[in-house]
């Protein structure tokens, strides 16, 4: 099977010869970095549309965290477009980290659109590195298909634990693998060297779960949905939330 799958990317990789020849020579990053942001404008409102009513309810649970004061301090990772805007309550505190600079101009958008936000700050930076946040300092961080394209899940579910308060709640939507031995699991092995480039870093094989189950949160609450595009390499998505 492993020389199968070693002959198949090969053959994507003829067949995309010219993207990673790019990749090669440094030109296509910086491309990359500025188209990305309108493909995921494209594809999270088509997302959002197939799983408004499982949004809904997840991020619903954000309004018992308010507490007396009616606010939530509210850090989204890979915050993108704000494509999650809508299906926050009113009351949150919302700061966007996102490595492309490029998203803020989309962003700006968003946050007109959705009023019944407060926005603190958006935060140039990686998952794995939040060193501008203080220790403690959020009730509440969201990431929606961000895991699958950061250099080490297992750091940024560390930070994610520094940065949440005692007691604060992890929010995630993440595309995952296929079951191993599966032929869908064999053709993500064959086109994640090509999609990582399309997808500005997405990995198709990664077993996020097994992050979250090892990340030593006090409480870890996960469902699998089946992807809400047929025609995408993604797998399956988890959807969750753990608490600190």
């Amino acid at each position: 099977m492993d020389v199968l799958v070693r002959l198949l990317q090969l053959l994507v990789l003829l067949l995309t010869l010219p993207l990673h020849l790019m990749a090669l020579l440094g030109c296509w990053q910086p491309l990359c970095k500025s188209y990305f942001p309108y493909l995921m404008a494209a594809l999270t409102a088509k997302s959002n549309q197939k799983m408004e009513s499982k949004k809904r309810e997840l991020f619903g649970q954000i309004k018992r965290l308010t507490g007396g004061s009616g606010k939530v301090a509210l850090l989204e990772l890979g915050c993108g477009t704000g494509a999650n805007f809508q299906f926050y309550p009113a009351g949150c505190r919302i700061t966007c980290l996102d490595p492309n600079p490029h998203m803020e101009k989309l962003l700006t958008k968003s946050m007109a659109e959705n009023r019944h936000l407060q926005y603190e700050q958006f935060v140039v930076a990686s998952g794995e590195d939040m060193k501008q946040l203080a220790d403690g300092s959020m009730d509440v961080v969201v990431s929606t298909l961000v895991l699958c394209s950061v250099q080490s899940p297992r750091r940024v579910l560390q930070e994610v634990q520094r940065v949440l308060r005692p007691g604060g709640v992890f929010f995630f939507w993440e595309h995952v693998a296929e079951p191993r031995g599966s032929w869908a699991f064999l053709w993500q092995q064959v086109l994640e060297p090509t999609w990582k480039h399309i997808g500005d870093g997405c990995c198709l094989t990664r077993e996020t779960w097994k992050d979250l189950e090892s990340a030593q949160f006090s409480e870890l609450q996960m469902e699998q949905q089946p992807p809400p595009f047929k025609w995408l390499p993604v797998g399956p998505h988890i959807m969750g939330k753990a608490i600190k």
